[in-house]
């Protein structure tokens, strides 16, 4: 990897290392001025460590996270380590068949939001907590069986009772493909007039679960859940309101749905309503289709099918966006190329503190690509509650993320010995 002082751009001499965050900052430069206009391999060759970490802008590139860990509660200081708020659906898989020729479906919870919560439960073992709402009736119970399996908290999940046929309040349905080679994947959801779309300001005591009588150290939302109705993102902003003001790291997922805004105004609506959540948050998230349809913000170089997505037109487009909105710490994006339904490119890129962590793409084998950008949330996100620094958390977010999509359903099934495995260049050889 070539290091040029000149053009800003230097290699992270421990990124290939699995450790705590290094506050070295001055050392780190240090480093960085001595060895200038070198050439050097970042990272071992085998598996995900061997994506190279480029944090970008020398002057910065060593500073530690310092004031986003400081911001942070610290562990124990509060019941949740995040609270998750948004919907959870049914989601009905056919397996290898399709939707419209199934004759069985294979039943799983999922949702956005909660995907996020859920992994940091599961995969990471924190304690987390969803705020959602069901209609109460064997397909909510049924729902709130297969969350009892994830082990997040329903203590916020609000039961509204049942009209008997749905005309007042209903559970949402996600029916998904998973797609196999040439053949995409397909999602057909079944949810409007869901209980949790009919949220409204008031309904959650944010000042009670955010405050001291509970309080969570991280709060997570996301574009879905706003994209739900009008109240919903009424609820999102008052949520991120208490959050700030008890002192919680509030992220937000961009995670735009054509079929949820193109009813309601479509992007211009969709640009209108995330402009004014964003400036709420701390930590954003998004794809490569994501900042575009959401923010209004474009990518330079990037095709329409997404198959070319230049790093360095990446690099400024999340400058651009921390210049539009000085009050986030973190931007990071999933980096997917789909070269098919099978086979994608998949890595990260983020921007902290002026410098950029990119853990660059490489081909991962996919069985069912739904929820793979939760789970690069949920990783990062962990790394950061872990007090690691920002290039350890991407890493554990890609590593999470290409795990989830070996599996089937929208959540994860790793373990962190595995996410640490993949991180540290693990193979493939079967464990016995």
């Amino acid at each position: 990897m070539e290091v040029n002082c000149a053009a800003g751009i230097a290699a992270h001499p421990a990124a290939g290392a699995i450790a705590g965050p290094d506050r070295r900052s001055h050392s780190i430069a240090a480093h960085f001025s001595r060895h200038a206009n070198r050439t050097t391999d970042a990272l071992p060759s085998a598996g995900i460590a061997s994506s190279r970490i480029i944090l970008v802008s020398l002057l910065l590139a060593g500073i530690a996270m310092n004031d986003l860990h400081a911001q942070i509660k610290p562990q124990g200081s509060a019941r949740w380590d995040c609270i998750s708020l948004g919907e959870v659906m049914l989601r009905l898989d056919p397996g290898e068949d399709r939707i419209h020729t199934a004759r069985n479906f294979r039943v799983w919870e999922g949702g956005g939001e909660y995907n996020v919560a859920r992994g940091l439960r599961r995969c990471f073992g924190l304690r987390t907590a969803i705020a959602t709402a069901l209609a109460d009736n064997a397909v909510g119970r049924l729902v709130e069986d297969l969350m009892l399996q994830g082990g997040v908290d329903q203590e916020l999940v609000r039961w509204v009772p049942f009209d008997g046929v749905g005309r007042a309040v209903r559970n949402g349905l996600n029916f998904t493909e998973r797609g196999y080679g040439v053949r995409a994947g397909l999602g057909c959801s079944d949810r409007g007039n869901t209980a949790v779309s009919q949220l409204k300001p008031g309904d959650f005591d944010w000042g009670s679960i955010l405050g001291t009588e509970r309080g969570a150290r991280w709060f997570h939302t996301g574009g879905i859940f706003a994209a739900l109705s009008d109240t919903t993102i009424a609820v999102a902003g008052e949520a991120m309101d208490a959050a700030r003001n008890a002192g919680t790291t509030i992220s937000y997922d961009l995670n735009y749905r054509e079929s949820l805004w193109k009813s309601i105004g479509g992007k211009p609506r969709a640009q209108e309503v995330n402009r004014e959540l964003v400036r709420k948050v701390d930590v954003l998230f998004g794809n490569e289709e994501d900042f575009s349809a959401m923010l209004g913000v474009e990518v330079a170089g990037v095709s329409q099918g997404f198959d070319e997505l230049p790093v360095e037109s990446y690099g400024k487009m999340l400058r651009d966006l921390s210049s539009a909105y000085p009050n986030l710490k973190i931007i990071a994006s999933t980096l997917r190329t789909a070269h098919t339904a099978s086979e994608n490119g998949w890595g990260a890129i983020a921007l902290h503190r002026g410098g950029i962590a990119l853990v660059a793409q490489r081909n991962i084998g996919i069985l069912d690509r739904v929820g793979g950008g939760d789970s690069f949330a949920s990783g990062l996100i962990y790394g950061l509650l872990a007090d690691k620094d920002v290039e350890w958390a991407v890493k554990c977010g890609v590593a999470h993320g290409a795990l989830a999509m070996t599996t089937p359903g929208d959540t994860s099934t790793a373990s962190l010995a595995e996410v640490l495995r993949v991180m540290g260049g693990g193979a493939a050889r079967i464990s016995r």
